[in-house]
């Protein structure tokens, strides 16, 4: 058994939030037997306690990984979202300590758009309505605004991986598609871009919101927007709580400038399913509300179990950082034959590198292959050697100031 298969019996990974076992199965197989698994998530204090001493972690969205909960994992080296979001986790810190977060962008796309077009046809057939109807006992055989989908115009706010797959399904069902994005996007099919969300707004007949959380998207859809808006036009949101003024779309609803609405996310959620579910918008049939689901099918959920797993496993035995969100990306192969492997993690600053090579040229060792890589106020720079004895460089290389973190991981 090789060095490297002995150091994963001491890596410990912790789990949380009941992530697809697939990912539990998938770290067994490959050695790793250190392994937390945790339907929910920890309170804060029990949180720190139980990753202070974990090396690789994994959460989906409730599990915030804030500044605090960062300084409290000391060894901890890599953090996997399974989910595509990442704003629970103080990136922009967690890179500073030279912890790299990956997540799994691509994984559950199909999932969200399959939602999305489910949700359309539901609000514009009314079946919302009729259904809290019949649940009450009421009888609505009608055809009174009760429309196809066919000719009808989609707007999606944020061409993305999930709203051009949208675009594209939602066209082959005969719907016209329209798009706005901050950064210039290839057409999909015939979907046509605007230059204005203003633009969009008042074009279509379905607007769906595929963005990310950030400064520029908080409140993006407030009255000003939903004004804008075609008189009995529908709205779905399937991207972030933060992204709709909620206030704002009930005062549409009420005056009936949106017919319909749908919500995936919510400004507040609870952060169990034990929890209540507290929103004014449960007052209105003509809402479809879910909860937090878009992506949540056992499909999507093995996607992302294994495009997680398998990149947070690259990391830990290889140092491979490809698509990770806020890390100097780099591929690397495995570690050839009896070679080490040396990562040094440092601040972005001149001379590092010079430093580095001085201690290897020190004990008189040849590099064989260099890999260095910027990002922002982090460098990560990756040495084999031809020795397997350079345990003992971690402490000099470690004394380089500006040094954030050191690996050394050995060949067969």
């Amino acid at each position: 058994m090789s060095k490297l298969s002995l150091s994963k019996e001491k890596i410990k990974v912790v789990l949380l939030e009941g992530v697809h076992p697939l990912a539990e199965e998938s770290f067994r197989k490959d050695g790793y037997n250190n392994i937390t698994y945790l339907k929910g998530t920890p309170e804060k204090e029990e949180l720190k306690t139980l990753l202070s001493d974990a090396h690789i972690l994994g959460i989906r969205s409730r599990t915030h990984i804030t500044q605090d909960v960062l300084d409290a994992c000391d060894k901890l080296m890599a953090i996997g979202t399974f989910c595509i979001g990442t704003n629970q986790i103080n990136l922009e810190y967690a890179r500073n300590k030279g912890i790299p977060v990956f997540n799994a962008p691509f994984s559950n796309t199909r999932s969200v758009a399959e939602l999305v077009l489910a949700e359309i046809i539901f609000l514009m057939r009314g079946i919302p309505q009729k259904n809290a109807a019949a649940h009450r006992g009421q009888w609505q055989k009608t055809a009174e605004s009760s429309f196809e989908i066919r000719g009808k115009k989609l707007g999606i706010v944020g061409f993305g991986h999930i709203g051009s797959q949208l675009g594209v399904i939602a066209e082959s069902l005969g719907m016209k598609v329209y798009f706005y994005d901050i950064e210039n996007k290839l057409p999909m099919g015939n979907a046509k871009n605007t230059e204005s969300l203003n633009e969009l707004l008042a074009k279509v007949d379905v607007l769906s919101l595929h963005v990310p959380s950030t400064a520029a998207t908080k409140d993006m859809i407030g009255k000003q927007q939903l004004d804008k808006m075609r008189q009995g036009s529908y709205l779905i949101n399937a991207a972030r709580g933060d992204v709709v003024v909620i206030e704002d779309l009930i005062d549409a609803l009420d005056s009936g400038k949106i017919k319909g609405a749908a919500l995936d996310v919510f400004p507040q959620e609870p952060s169990s399913n034990n929890d209540p579910f507290i929103s004014q918008l449960k007052e209105y049939d003509q809402v479809i509300i879910t909860p937090h689901i878009g992506g949540s099918t056992l499909e999507a959920q093995v996607n992302i179990a294994n495009e997680v797993s398998n990149k947070l496993m690259k990391y830990s035995n290889n140092g491979t950082t490809s698509s990770a969100v806020n890390f100097p990306q780099v591929s690397l192969p495995e570690i050839a034959g009896k070679q080490s492997r040396v990562m040094h993690i440092h601040k972005n600053k001149p001379g590092m590198l010079e430093q580095v090579n001085r201690i290897f040229s020190k004990h008189d060792m040849n590099i064989t292959a260099l890999h260095l890589q910027t990002e922002g106020e982090i460098g990560y720079v990756i040495m084999d050697v031809d020795c397997n004895e350079v345990d003992d460089l971690k402490t000099e290389l470690k004394s380089i100031d500006g040094t954030l973190r050191v690996r050394v991981l050995h060949g067969s």
